[in-house]
Order: structure tokens, then sequence, then C-alpha cells
């Protein structure tokens, strides 16, 4: 039965989707922006700064409308249209097929895989629709479907979602390179599933002891976690309110070196430098995307840049407590009666909101590091590469859950 509760919901959800997928798209355009300017300004150069508003020179009788450049923030538009007007050429040796699949594959997985991820609390529009329901007379039980969660699929094994969805993105490009019956991008795709293989061994290996210790694979559950007891990787940020500091500082130990094995590992899983071996320039031509262009190449383009936000909403959800703030700010703010909780915090509604822009901040502050990184540290040769996956990260991500555990163990038989 189709009730009002039912339809909320629906609707909550596809506008849900819509936001997200929007958001992502927005974020992937305009890192690449920020990517340039940063480079740029690295390089003592200018970048990217004359794009705006196309206005300028537009007469209005005796008015003439000044171009608007707004800082360049109108390139990804030019960037966008030039790359659906460009020549869509594709090679008569390729398998045409599996050649027009292969970009989709690529870009497809990173937005999936923001589905699970909670990017705030709750949005409690309850307010909202008791003051419309004097128009739409909408009962008390449709009004209370209002208080939306703000995570598209609140899965309780979203964490194993992430992971079963990330290991499909190197189809993509494995198919990339066999489908171009060439030997430069038949070389990448290759260096691109060995790579993948080797570090998402070292990226699994990284969250277990976070298992261990909430013990919940669920994304919100193990963000309410930190709200209770501090991030994972920053344990200052849980000892106002820890009743035991040396355990909570013994514990975030191994979950310290659980987000740096991580955050080197999504490097890797990302094809960013210094482990962008997949695409060297300046050994395989352009690697597994060499005989693409336009709008196939954008899509591996965009696909590499959204895999990069989303491992970032990943890292700020394991590792960073998701959306919520440190050292228990804002959390026992004064309301009136009747007021919500959200996500275990007594805060004004509107303050779902607030949390949006705090996860958003701190994945920009990873998105800059990600850009920090390409543009500082040179790139590996690719026998150092798998040395450093295979004979490095992942006995240390080994012993480090061998050392979780025990201390799990210690401090439950205590």
């Amino acid at each position: 039965m189709i009730d009002g509760p039912t339809v909320v919901f629906v609707l909550s959800s596809l506008a849900k989707c819509a936001a997200v997928v929007g958001a992502l798209l927005t974020f992937v355009a305009y890192s690449v922006v920020a990517e340039r300017r940063f480079s740029a300004w690295i390089q003592d150069r200018i970048g990217p700064n004359r794009v705006g508003l196309p206005l300028g020179g537009i007469r209005i009788g005796e008015l003439k409308i000044p171009e608007l450049r707004i800082c360049g923030l109108g390139q990804p538009l030019a960037d966008g249209l030039k790359f659906l007007l460009k020549e869509e050429y594709t090679p008569d040796h390729v398998n045409k097929f599996y050649f027009t699949l292969a970009p989709m594959l690529a870009m497809v997985p990173a937005v999936l895989t923001v589905a699970v991820v909670p990017f705030g609390s709750t949005l409690d529009l309850r307010p909202v629709a008791e003051w419309l329901s004097q128009w739409f007379y909408w009962s008390a039980e449709t009004i209370q479907a209002f208080n939306i969660k703000a995570v598209i699929a609140d899965l309780d094994v979203g964490v194993l979602f992430v992971f079963a969805i990330v290991s499909i993105s190197v189809y993509g490009i494995v198919i990339a390179g066999w489908s171009s019956n060439s030997k430069f991008p038949f070389l990448g795709s290759i260096r691109s599933s060995a790579q993948m293989i080797s570090y998402e061994l070292s990226m699994g290996l990284a969250v277990v002891p976070v298992f261990l210790v909430i013990g919940n694979l669920n994304l919100s559950q193990i963000v309410q976690y930190q709200i209770d007891h501090g991030w994972l990787a920053l344990p200052i940020a849980g000892f106002w309110h820890s009743s035991d500091p040396l355990q909570s500082f013994l514990l975030w130990l191994p979950l310290g070196l659980a987000f740096v094995i991580f955050l080197i590992a999504a490097f890797a899983e990302t094809n960013r430098l210094p482990f962008d071996l997949p695409e060297c320039e300046t050994e395989l031509v352009g690697g597994y995307h060499t005989e693409y262009s336009a709008m196939k190449f954008a899509l591996f383009f965009l696909g590499e840049y959204a895999a990069m936000i989303v491992t970032s909403c990943i890292m700020v959800t394991l590792f960073f407590g998701g959306w919520s703030l440190p050292f228990g700010w804002f959390a026992n703010l004064p309301m009136p009666e009747g007021m919500p909780l959200l996500g275990g915090m007594a805060v004004p509604w509107w303050f779902g909101f607030v949390h949006i822009g705090v996860f958003i901040a701190k994945m920009a502050a990873f998105i800059f590091f990600f850009i920090w990184v390409r543009w500082t540290l040179p790139r590996f040769r690719y026998d150092q590469l798998m040395s450093l996956g295979w004979k490095f990260f992942i006995p240390l991500g080994l012993a480090n859950v061998l050392l979780t555990a025990g201390l799990v163990a210690v401090f439950v038989l205590k």
C-alpha cells in the first residue's frame, strides 16, 4: 500500500540521489580547476583565471555589459564544452564494443560508492512539513517521515559494499587497454591491474583494526562511535570524555597506523602520483587511455577525480569522525522543548546542514592533500611500487591487525 510516509521516502531518496550525484560531479569539475591553479602557484605560473560568465561585449542600447571572469571559475564549463565538441575518433584496429564500454566502467564505480557514505547526521525538515501541512493536510506519520537520514543507503555492510564496488573499477582500465589492441595501452592496463590488486590488500588490512575496535560495518555507526569516543586518527579529540585515557591512547596507536596505510594505499588505488604508473607519460605515452579522445577520454579523466573524491569521503568517515566536530563541540547546545536530537546530540534542526558543511570541509582538505602530493613528489619506479606494496605494507598491515586484536582482547578481559 502506498501511503504518505512511503511517498516521502521515495521522493526524498530520489532527491538525495540527484543532490549527491550533482554535488559529486560539481566537485569533480572544480577539483580539476583547483589542481590547475594550485600547480600553477607551485610552479610560479598564473593558471586558468580568465574564463567567466559569457556576457562580455553584450550591448543593451548604450550599455555594454562587462565580462565577469570570476577568477576562472567558469573553466569547467569551457572544458566540458570542448570535450563535447571535439571529434570522437575511434581507430579501426580496436574492439569497438569494449572500447566504448570501458570509459563507462571507469566512471560508474565511483558514483555507486558514494551511495553509502553518510554526508551528514539527519535533515530534520519536520518544521517545514508542519508549516506546509496547513495546505496539504498531511498526517502525523507523513510529517514524521520528513526526518531524513543524510545518506542514500544506510547499509549494515556499508564498508564491504565500498570495497566490492572499488574492486571492479579496475575492469574499466583493463578492458580499455585490451580493447585498444595497442602496445602501450595494454602495458598500462596490466600495470593497473597488478597495482590495484597489490594495494587493495593493504587497504583492506588497514580497515580491519577499525572493525575490531568498533565492531560494526555500518558507516553511520562508525561515525557515531567517533562522536562518542573521539576520532580514530586523532586520539586527542576523544580524551576530553574518555574514562581511561591510557586505554584510548594504546588503541589509537594501531588505528593511526591503519590510517597511514589506508592513505598511501588510496594514492595507489586512485592512480595518483607518485603511483600513476598505469598512465606514465614518460614510458607509456598515456597508458590505458592513449587511443581515446573527446568524451571517452573525459570519462576516464572524470573517473579518476571522482575516485579521489569518494576515497577522501571514505577516509573522513572511517578515521576523522565523518560529519562530526572534535572535542564534543556543539554537543550540548541549549534547545527549546521538543527539539529533536541529531546523532545523539542536542542541536537545532538546521544543524544538519552545518554537519554537511563540516563533512565537505574535511573532504576538501583531503583533496588539497592529494593535489599537494602530486605536485611535490616524484613518480616511483614500477619495481619500487610493487616492492613497497608486497614487502612492506602488507606485512605491516598484518602486524597491525594482530596488535589491535591483542589490545582489544586485553581490554575486554580486563
